[in-house]
């Protein structure tokens, strides 16, 4: 879960980004609060890094606070916008358990999936370029 060498990362308050010349962005979760203030402050960034394109994204996340209902709302309505599918990469299982708490009631607005290994994730993404 360590981002490529030669990569600059652009830095985020939440996560920091690669994009890689396929087109799908990376994504080093980071352990703050999110908020809908930080949440919409990290969907500009995102916008400026992929030019406004949607993008497939592979996050690695990291265990930060669950965000108040407010926020996770607003965060599963913003997801189609900026993402045209989403792998989670996580050693705990902490993806499945982020996809059962946002997605309890209702189906995710995009292709989601979680993984313990970062090339599977990427395989499965490379469907949505």
């Amino acid at each position: 879960m360590i981002p490529p060498i030669n990569s600059a990362l652009i830095q985020g308050e939440i996560a920091d980004y690669h994009l890689d010349d396929d087109g799908i962005l990376y994504s080093y979760s980071k352990k703050p609060v999110r908020t809908v203030k930080n949440i919409s402050e990290n969907i500009a960034l995102v916008k400026q890094i992929t030019a406004d394109k949607k993008v497939p994204l592979l996050i690695y996340l990291s265990n930060s606070p669950v965000p108040n209902k407010e926020t996770r709302k607003y965060s599963t309505e913003q997801l189609p916008n900026i993402y045209t599918a989403m792998a989670m990469v996580s050693k705990d299982g902490l993806g499945k358990f982020i996809m059962n708490l946002l997605f309890k009631f209702q189906n995710p607005p995009i292709p989601m999936k979680s993984f313990t290994n970062d090339v599977e994730a990427r395989e499965w993404l490379v469907q949505f370029l």
